[in-house]
């Protein structure tokens, strides 16, 4: 079952049968290893045929409450508060990785040993991401951590100078990786803007 504050924060966003609805929805991820669509119609518990629930849930994934920015962004921005104090050090990773044929790009927040998944982007396209969808990932996520200092850390796909001087713009400590193991780092913001 969702933890408290979730509760708390997704309440805020949905109505009673939505909420109920979303209970349902994690309980049945958390019995089931692979999961589609199809088979949480078919495992879903409403006294309707099996393609009005498939309809009725694919309706209900794609409501903007359950969207990253307004769902997910709260519960983290509450999580950060308990563990980092404003005006703290956060890094943050930029990574890709593809799925057979889907390509993911995420912004994810380095905590001990484990990586928490913050903001991500389906791109419509195989290979490297670009500039500007590196940006589209990264934008969110620096309104989110608004208050602390951030080191973004990248591996050899990220090692553009053009993110690098974004990142000095906005005012983001970096470390990326090129070729080898050849690494670039900016600690000082100061000499990073100028």
């Amino acid at each position: 079952m969702l933890p408290s504050f979730y509760q708390a924060c997704v309440q805020a966003q949905l109505s009673e049968a939505q909420f109920i609805t979303l209970q349902m929805l994690v309980e049945l991820l958390q019995k089931e290893r692979r999961i589609t669509l199809e088979r949480l119609a078919m495992l879903f518990a409403q006294p309707i045929q099996f393609e009005s629930r498939r309809r009725n849930l694919q309706r209900f994934l794609s409501l903007p409450p359950l969207q990253p920015r307004a769902m997910w962004f709260p519960i983290i921005k509450h999580w950060i508060k308990q563990h980092y104090g404003r005006g703290k050090q956060l890094r943050i990773a930029i990574d890709r990785t593809q799925w057979q044929d889907r390509n993911l790009l995420m912004v994810s927040l380095i905590h001990g040993k484990r990586a928490i998944g913050l903001y991500w982007r389906l791109l419509d396209k195989q290979g490297q991401s670009c500039l500007d969808e590196q940006r589209s990932v990264l934008t969110p996520v620096l309104r989110l951590l608004h208050g602390y200092r951030l080191v973004l850390l990248g591996d050899r796909e990220f090692h553009s100078i053009a993110l690098a001087h974004w990142c000095g713009h906005q005012r983001i400590a970096f470390v990326f990786r090129w070729q080898g193991c050849f690494i670039v780092s900016v600690e000082k913001l100061d000499s990073a803007v100028s």
